[in-house]
């Protein structure tokens, strides 16, 4: 029987970026790795909605693309090659800038200080209207909010190990909401009280 596809996680660019816990619930090579993210998102795969503002084929012998996703609160990096296809083609032909959606799974390599860097291999990247975009920042919103109630209560184990592992500064992670939430126009987005 098939596994069911894991839930593709919203997720700020700098939470994303500032996470480093990646691990495997069991020893079985198949198994799934997810990156635990500092309010406790335990994500197997992503999905963000932002503006592509670069991207440049940095492959050698074959296409291997890198891109920029912005959202407000930072940035993803992204990487589409041979494995997967059609994400590369579709970085290769969408202009820059364009808002996009991208669905994937998070990636990771050692950086110059030797700590993981976390990016993004995409499963799909498709344009998107700003609307799109603006839906996106307000569902995360709510979606980190909620992680942030659940950290303070220590109510769902991933929460506690974020807790653990990172301590995270609730009040940055809701400054970070609330200047998120600024960026939108048409909609008004209440912020969770999440102290």
């Amino acid at each position: 029987m098939p596994q069911a596809r894991e839930v593709a996680r919203r997720v700020f660019a700098k939470e994303f970026n500032a996470s480093n816990m990646l691990f495997k619930e069991s020893e079985d090579q198949y198994s799934p790795q997810y990156v635990l993210t500092p309010t406790g998102a335990k994500c197997n795969r992503v999905f963000i909605v932002g503006t592509l503002t670069e991207k440049s084929d940095i492959g050698n012998d074959s296409e291997y693309w890198r891109g920029r996703v912005t959202d407000p609160t930072g940035a993803f990096t992204i990487y589409a090659g041979q494995y997967t296809p059609e994400a590369a083609q579709a970085l290769s032909d969408i202009e820059v800038p364009s808002f996009v959606a991208v669905i994937g799974k998070p990636s990771s390599y050692k950086g110059q200080d030797g700590n993981p860097v976390i990016t993004v291999r995409p499963e799909i990247i498709v344009p998107v209207d700003g609307d799109t975009r603006d839906l996106w920042v307000k569902d995360a919103i709510e979606a980190t909010a909620e992680r942030l109630q659940a950290l303070k209560a220590g109510s769902t184990p991933d929460a506690v190990k974020a807790k653990e592992h990172y301590n995270p500064n609730v009040d940055e992670y809701r400054t970070m909401l609330q200047n998120a939430a600024k960026s939108l126009k048409s909609m008004e987005v209440v912020v969770t009280n999440a102290r």
